[in-house]
């Protein structure tokens, strides 16, 4: 019990005693008392007046009588017009950083048997071309707010829905096919996303060069665009690979191929993994089959063309088209194939879509259309929709090739912490090998705090230089504290001072000292606050405050120096646990933390 469930209680056994009225633990309101007064926790009295029958003021003053005289973790109390201020006593700070000290994972809550089933998508990468920033904020977010919902008791499924099939992916094969001369990824050293996605801006290139050319000719810019042959030849090779054509599936396997491998290495450098992979081809048929069982069904009605549409205008929205008229599918279709298949698959409670904002309308639909297929989890399923990303440069296009590529981001970001560390001393002493490491670890904790800090739903620049700065709200600065704690740390076993599994009592805290171990203690309800929310940047801006926090006690105090055993062992211990929530925080943003720096 944390210590304002303690006094919640407290409070009300005084409400009883002094006015013999009952009320319930929920009704007492504590929050975190504002800096300029005196205090830890304050309670708002205006709840209470028409049972003690007195003005704000004076009801205030009776409760903190009653809990000064009755209550041990209220050492002092100050009335401020209706709101009682409360001060806990040192006592209880240390009983709590104890209670904390001893729990190796505090703020977290295990999964059990009877635990809901969260499935999260997330990523969901077309296949020609390879991963950019846009999908590293994907990537960032999904994987973060998979680690938070299971830090809040729920065991989770974490899933990416692969889109390899389609006009764009036969761009790529027939502009392989005309130009690429037998290219892989072997004979070119290239990553196979890489080369794939050249492939598609040729495409592009050779396409707009035939449209100018046939506009030349007196064609105005729609008919020219019509009369492509490129076009037309990727629309053929479409049709091919929907009829099943061996030639054109073959190719499609070997390019798809190059490209997972692709995908696999980002993967791997970003820290995101998947529990299961679907891939669109073998979902878009799913699709169909449900969308002819509505039909049936009567959920859904056809137009004379033969294509199938879903009037939702009773739940004020538009008609929604299913299935064209020639039976192709469009992505609504294959969203409810890729439902059926996963719920075939797991017993799915909760489900989390990681997808752009631009796609809200889309989910608002499909949540209808799941519920009405008889999905149970249909009508609570969660969009978690987030903003674009760019670069101080501005927006990006895959098809022209101007797109931040996630690989050389990454490369980027880990080149930049290389040369800040080094200009300064931060890898003085340590072996290539360590400093390759260190450089990794500040480059890519830079690049997904500096993501993950931001609201989700807001658009955001990335600006690579700013993200990697040793002072500020950034990953490096987080980073860096931890390291200086862990070096405490250290040096105090290297002196013979262990701390033990029981803090010393009868220690006087300084005020700083007190708001530390309060700030530890709210990073349980932080956790749970970012799992309700969806909101890994909860957890991030939460980080920052506490370390800030902490480099001030560092800077005032003195440690290792301290002279009095009892104290020195209270700040190593609340020392440690800064680096343990520290830790344990990052660790849900997907971002690890260096032991020396």
């Amino acid at each position: 019990m944390n210590i304002e469930e303690k006094l919640a209680i407290a409070v009300v056994g005084g409400l009883k005693t002094m006015y013999g009225q009952d009320v319930s633990v929920r009704q007492v309101q504590l929050q975190k008392t504002k800096k300029e007064f005196e205090g830890h926790l304050t309670l708002v009295v205006f709840p209470f007046l028409r049972m003690s029958k007195k003005g704000p003021e004076q009801t205030a003053q009776e409760i903190g009588e009653y809990l000064e005289k009755n209550e041990s973790l209220v050492a002092s109390f100050n009335v401020i017009k209706g709101f009682l201020n409360l001060t806990v006593s040192s006592a209880a700070w240390i009983d709590l950083l104890n209670g904390i000290n001893q729990d190796e994972q505090y703020g977290m809550v295990a999964a059990t048997d009877k635990s809901p089933l969260v499935m999260i998508e997330y990523s969901s990468p077309n296949t020609n071309k390879p991963l950019h920033l846009g999908h590293v904020r994907n990537n960032l977010l999904g994987n973060s707010l998979a680690n938070i919902v299971m830090a809040n008791g729920n065991k989770v499924i974490k899933t990416n829905i692969v889109n390899d099939r389609g006009i764009h992916i036969c761009k790529s094969m027939l502009a392989w096919l005309k130009y690429g001369n037998g290219e892989t990824p072997e004979s070119s050293g290239k990553k196979g996303d890489h080369l794939v996605g050249d492939y598609y801006v040729a495409f592009d290139k050779h396409y707009k060069a035939e449209v100018a050319e046939l506009m030349a000719k007196g064609m105005t810019k729609e008919e020219a665009e019509a009369a492509s042959p490129l076009m037309n030849e990727a629309r053929e090779m479409l049709v091919k690979w929907e009829a099943g054509d061996p030639e054109v599936r073959a190719l499609w396997a070997k390019m798809n191929q190059w490209v997972y491998k692709g995908f696999d290495e980002t993967y791997r450098k970003m820290g995101v993994s998947f529990d299961k992979i679907y891939y669109e081809s073998n979902t878009y048929l799913e699709g169909k089959e449900k969308v002819m069982e509505g039909l049936e069904k009567g959920f859904f009605y056809k137009k004379e063309d033969g294509s199938v549409w879903a009037d939702l205008t009773p739940e004020g929205l538009d008609h929604k088209l299913l299935l064209r008229a020639d039976g192709t599918s469009v992505y609504m279709t294959q969203d409810i194939g890729t439902a059926k298949l996963r719920f075939a698959d797991y017993p799915i409670n909760k489900m989390i879509y990681v997808v752009g904002n631009e796609q809200n309308y889309h989910f608002q639909v499909l949540s209808i259309l799941l519920d009405k297929l008889g999905f149970e989890w249909g009508k609570s399923l969660v969009h978690f929709s987030y903003g674009m990303v760019e670069l101080p440069e501005g927006k990006m296009k895959s098809r022209e090739g101007t797109v931040v590529d996630a690989d050389d981001l990454i490369e980027e970001m880990i080149n930049t912490a290389r040369e800040t560390s080094n200009d300064l001393g931060k890898l003085d002493g340590l072996t290539p090998e360590e400093a390759d490491n260190i450089a990794r670890i500040v480059g890519l904790g830079a690049l997904k705090y500096f993501i993950l800090k931001v609201d989700a739903r807001k658009n955001m620049t990335f600006n690579p230089k700013e993200s990697i700065d040793f002072n500020g709200n950034t990953g490096p600065f987080i980073q860096y504290t931890y390291a200086r704690i862990q070096s405490v740390l250290r040096k105090a076993a290297e002196s013979g001072i262990l701390i033990p599994t029981q803090l010393p009592s009868g220690v006087e805290l300084s005020t700083k000292e007190e708001g530390l171990i309060q700030m530890v203690a709210d990073f349980a309800a932080v956790v749970k606050q970012a799992g309700e929310d969806y909101s890994p940047s909860v957890i991030a801006n939460y980080i920052y405050d506490l370390v800030k926090e902490y480099n001030q006690f560092y800077h005032d105090f003195s440690i290792l120096h301290e002279k009095e055993e009892k104290v020195k062992i209270i700040r190593l211990a609340l020392s440690k646990n800064v680096a343990k929530v520290v830790q344990l925080g990052m660790g849900l943003l997907g971002i690890e933390v260096p032991d020396r720096m």
